[in-house]
């Protein structure tokens, strides 16, 4: 159902093509999450969580609108809290998991908005459906891991999409179209 991300969620800073002042980042999965809510029949706000991204993000300290990123998460890791929602959503009236079994993003441009801040356009494919979103990134921290002990990277990013820009508007208008989506994620500086 929810569309993210997120990926995401995601995230992070995108752009055209790398350039040669890029560097390569590779997300780290066990730090890497999309949580999303909608409404249901105005009632509650329900809450779901994806996880297990994989992808890179190339990285232009000097020029953050140089750098970019590629990220995908299996449809199929979407958890809400009930094993009944999760197999509905996983079917064709929301994601088509078993179809189309990868939400992915791939930025296409960004905007820096500020000295932590950007807009993130890109493109989201979720079930089967590519359309364009934009996130609003911040860059919570860039520097070394104290444990991995090499460069680290550390974003967040919210959006807000329609399920029925992908084909997914089943239930709506109570199961809300819009879906809120929040992103955080961590990249390690991939290894030479």
């Amino acid at each position: 159902m929810v569309r993210t991300t997120l990926a995401a969620a995601a995230l992070l800073v995108a752009t055209a093509p790398a350039f040669a002042d890029t560097e390569t980042y590779q997300v780290d999965s066990s730090h890497a999450q999309t949580l999303f809510s909608y409404t249901h029949l105005g009632f509650s706000t329900t809450f779901g969580m994806f996880s297990g991204w994989e992808g890179t993000i190339e990285w232009d300290a000097e020029d953050p609108a140089a750098s970019s990123v590629d990220v995908s998460i299996p449809a199929a890791e979407m958890f809400t809290g009930w094993e009944e929602r999760d197999k509905h959503f996983s079917s064709e009236d929301f994601l088509d998991a078993s179809t189309n079994d990868t939400v992915r993003f791939v930025s296409t441009g960004i905007e820096v908005t500020g000295e932590d801040t950007a807009k993130i356009t890109g493109d989201l494919t979720l079930g089967g459906v590519t359309q364009e979103i934009v996130l609003d990134a911040t860059l919570n921290q860039v520097g070394d891991h104290p444990q991995q002990q090499k460069p680290w990277l550390g974003f967040d990013a919210t959006t807000t999409i329609l399920r029925s820009d992908f084909d997914a508007g089943a239930f709506a208008p109570f199961v809300s179209d819009e879906v809120e989506v929040i992103i955080s994620i961590e990249a390690g500086k991939a290894d030479a």
